[in-house]
């Protein structure tokens, strides 16, 4: 076997002390003659008041255009130039947004007063058919006035259903004795028109003046009998007909659907030759329309009132 070779085993050695850096030793700057401001610039050399501009500002003087313009023909920016957003080459124009057309208010105006005049003038023709019917049906000698509230009118005329209509009249005459009839006034409540010449009401209602002076016509009495009333059922007729002045009472009952009677029930001492037809004479009242009836009958001050009603009544002008 060989043997390996011995190593020296390192020497041992002191250690070293640091080295310090070298000092820095402080040298006051030499003296000698103060030094002398510095030359002044060239441009004052020159005697020029102001300096000279920059460069940037002698290449490219303020009165010439921008580079975009020198560069398009039509003298706008790159933005604007061709092929650029809104200039309709290489890309759609941008959309407008559209203004609402508001309608002045005259316009508006006018509409409304075109629809009112519309609905009034229709509101007139119907209340004139309906005149015409209820003349034909109750038997009137002149058009009585209709009148249909209600606004507005086109949607119930478009329905064919009226809500309400109000009949009047005055001085008129009907029936067969020719009676002349102060005042008339009749609703109908929920009138309903069925075909050209007929209609068919909910709820009708009606009330009829006579006056004293109509009945006395009526019934024929002679001159110098005067009426008056003498409770709800009775009439008193005052006597002055030549040596005669007194009373007598007649009562006022319904005899009929249509018919009323007047009789004497208490001459007074009065000869019955000098109270003629009003010891027992009956009037027709006007013709009523299908389905309605008299209610009641009384006596006023100016005359005799006859109130009548019904329901589902049927109005024909042929009737």
């Amino acid at each position: 076997m060989s043997e390996e070779p011995t190593r020296p085993s390192p020497q041992w050695q002191p250690p070293q002390a640091p080295q310090e850096p070298p000092t820095r030793v402080y040298q006051p700057p030499p003296q000698g003659p103060a030094p002398q401001n510095p030359p002044p610039p060239a441009w004052q050399a020159q005697g020029a008041q102001s300096p000279p501009p920059p460069a940037w500002q002698a290449q490219a003087p303020q009165d010439s255009p921008p580079a975009w313009q020198g560069q398009s023909p039509q003298d706008s920016p790159p933005w604007q130039g061709p092929g650029a957003y809104g200039s309709g080459q290489g890309s759609p124009a941008p959309l407008r947004r559209r203004r609402r057309r508001r309608w002045p208010w005259i316009t508006l105006i006018v509409i409304i007063l075109v629809l009112v005049a519309a609905d009034r003038g229709a509101l007139v023709i119907t209340e004139n058919a309906m005149a015409s019917q209820f003349q034909s049906s109750i038997g009137l000698s002149g058009k009585p006035h209709v009148s249909i509230p209600g606004i507005p009118f086109l949607t119930q005329l478009a329905a064919r259903d009226f809500n309400t209509v109000n009949v009047s009249a005055t001085n008129e005459t009907t029936g067969e004795g020719a009676l002349d009839i102060a005042s008339l006034t009749a609703t109908a409540h929920g009138m309903h028109i069925r075909g050209l010449n007929s209609a068919e009401i909910d709820q009708f209602t009606a009330t009829a003046l006579i006056t004293f002076t109509a009945l006395a016509n009526a019934g024929g009495i002679p001159q110098g009998i005067t009426l008056s009333q003498d409770g709800p059922n009775k009439i008193t007729a005052t006597v002055n007909i030549g040596p005669i002045s007194d009373s007598a009472t007649a009562q006022v009952t319904q005899t009929g659907p249509n018919k009323v009677t007047i009789k004497v029930i208490d001459a007074g001492g009065i000869p019955t030759e000098v109270l003629g037809s009003l010891m027992d004479f009956s009037i027709t009242i006007p013709k009523l329309p299908d389905g309605v009836m008299i209610q009641s009958i009384s006596i006023t001050q100016r005359g005799l009132m006859i109130t009548a009603s019904g329901s589902h009544v049927n109005v024909s002008q042929n009737s």
